[in-house]
């Protein structure tokens, strides 16, 4: 039977914010009531991204985590996270679709063990592949991904890039494949990613004209990634009513503090890590200060100056320790001098993240 998951709702209930600590909290309750508005939807500060599960490549999934990750959904749906991002393409080759299968069976399981709905708010993203030319071929990647997830309608469709750089034509055909699920009811509402100002301020007006609101705009944001574009694309979305949602908050993991130029991860990202973290000690070291200060993590510290920026920042988790990390960055905010201190910091490390290739001005 197919689940709507856009339109459950429950009345938040109030829940004190402890002090964090891993070791004394297993499930902890933290402040997950106040939550922000995202076009007609309403989602917590902060989301969960799932671009890992399914990728093997990047970040190491295999099967056998299926079950941690049930509990890290679980848990997140139990301190009031109801915010998570996906993509068609998250998952390749024989995992194809498989972060979207895997929300889809964690929503149906969550709702049998809790014997209630609640309101989940999936925004998932379609791939503007060569092969989709014209709106019913974007149209039928949607259903796909209702298929996979077995839902009935999407919180947010996202264009998941432009390809106006090299092929303009299809583009069009894109965005009247977004209106045209939009007025279908597959989807609640409408976004896009890796969308650079000018192109975020096209497709607006030409969604405008059609009657179909763009919701959000998912970017690359962090005190990592303060580019020109980024704060042009944040102007942008507060002046027109978008929600920008940050992706990557946590420059793939170099503003944890886990890492350094000795102790690289596994995998591609060692390469980049080696070439940007050297230049990075000012920016670490202010998040360690005010870590330490707060009684928090680095990884809290940097999630919270997204949200506090006014964002939805939308951070990976592949384990329950990195989910219950990251709920550790609700519930309290930097004061206006740690913004400073941290921006002032970020301006002084002379290495910044590289920007997205998909990424159009």
């Amino acid at each position: 039977m197919a689940l709507s998951v856009c339109s459950m709702n429950i009345n938040p209930i109030a829940l004190a914010a402890p002090s964090f600590s891993f070791k004394s909290l297993k499930f902890p309750s933290f402040w997950p009531t106040q939550k922000v508005k995202m076009g007609p939807l309403s989602v917590s500060p902060m989301g969960f991204g799932t671009w890992a599960w399914g990728n093997q490549l990047l970040w190491g999934y295999q099967e056998s985590m299926d079950n941690e990750l049930q509990q890290i959904f679980n848990l997140a749906m139990d301190n009031g996270i109801n915010l998570f991002d996906t993509a068609d393409s998250y998952g390749t080759g024989r995992l194809n679709g498989q972060s979207e299968k895997l929300l889809g069976r964690f929503i149906r399981e969550f709702q049998e063990q809790k014997g209630s709905q609640r309101e989940i708010v999936i925004a998932t993203k379609f791939a503007a592949y060569p092969w989709r030319l014209t709106p019913g071929q974007f149209v039928s990647a949607c259903r796909a991904s209702l298929d996979r997830m077995q839902i009935e309608q999407i919180g947010i469709g996202q264009l998941h890039w432009s390809t106006a750089n090299y092929a303009p034509l299809q583009e069009f055909a894109l965005w009247d494949g977004l209106v045209a699920m939009y007025e279908k009811d597959l989807v609640k509402a409408v976004g896009v990613s890796n969308y650079g100002p000018k192109q975020l301020l096209k497709i607006h007006d030409y969604l405008k004209d059609r009657g179909v609101p763009l919701c959000s705009a998912q970017v690359q944001f962090s005190l990592l990634s303060t580019g020109k574009d980024q704060l042009e694309i944040k102007s942008i979305c507060d002046s027109l009513g978008i929600r920008m949602i940050a992706y990557s908050p946590l420059g793939l993991g170099m503003l944890t503090g886990k890492y350094s130029s000795s102790k690289l991860p596994s995998g591609p990202r060692a390469l980049l890590f080696k070439q940007i973290l050297p230049g990075l000690d000012p920016l670490l070291s202010s998040l360690r200060e005010i870590a330490n200060k707060r009684r928090k993590t680095m990884s809290q510290v940097a999630i919270n100056w997204c949200i506090c920026k006014g964002t939805v920042p939308i951070p990976g988790v592949k384990t329950i320790k990195q989910a219950e990390e990251n709920l550790g960055a609700l519930g309290w905010r930097l004061s206006s001098d740690e913004l400073l201190q941290l921006e002032d910091a970020a301006n002084e490390s002379p290495r910044r993240m590289i920007q997205n290739i998909f990424q159009t001005r």
